[in-house]
């Protein structure tokens, strides 16, 4: 008989509340100014203990990054579950558009853009190869699309964040409505 899970420590829940409001506040101010002090305010709790927590600023922000790639690989698994069996054009396509409603979520779209911004830090550059590497060998092995498909899925996902980011979608100009054709997002609630 397998014992029942520990419950989580105080710190792991903490750390857990902290990594979520940080994903929030870089997503608004980035990397550079954002203050922990800002973080430990929204999730209600000292920057000491924050520090306590975490390995400084870049600790903090590079938790919320793997916090965001998580996000997206289970998200992409998730739906390649879904699309088993499959074409793989079919999976790719499941997945884009599971992609795209995740990033509806604008801190989480942010929260990249920033990290883009900030890779002239190693250790985030680092972080960022490590996490794109992963969504796309999980793009590549649960789609079983050649590597040009997969190249024109994180295309598109690239894409996605200009559309998105900018508010392209439903733009009346004749550019915006070429780098939206086709594409769909949800709607971002004015936010």
């Amino acid at each position: 008989m397998t014992a029942p899970p520990l419950p989580r420590s105080t710190a792991d829940a903490r750390r857990a509340t902290v990594v979520a409001r940080a994903v929030t506040v870089f997503a608004r101010h980035g990397y550079w100014a954002t203050p922990v002090a800002d973080v430990a305010a929204a999730a209600k709790i000292s920057p000491a203990y924050v520090f306590r927590l975490f390995d400084g600023k870049l600790g903090l922000f590079l938790a919320a990054l793997e916090h965001c790639f998580t996000r997206i690989l289970a998200t992409l698994d998730e739906s390649a579950d879904r699309s088993a069996g499959e074409a793989p054009a079919v999976v790719l396509e499941r997945m884009g558009d599971a992609y795209a409603q995740l990033i509806a979520d604008r801190d989480l779209l942010l929260l990249q853009v920033h990290a883009l911004s900030a890779a002239d830090v190693p250790e985030i550059a680092e972080a960022l190869r490590g996490g794109y590497a992963r969504v796309v060998t999980l793009a590549k092995e649960r789609s079983g699309a050649p590597d040009p498909a997969v190249q024109q899925f994180i295309a598109l996902g690239q894409l996605c964040h200009l559309i998105v980011a900018a508010g392209l979608q439903g733009l009346p100009a004749g550019w915006a409505q070429l780098l939206t054709a086709g594409m769909a997002h949800p709607d971002r609630g004015g936010g």
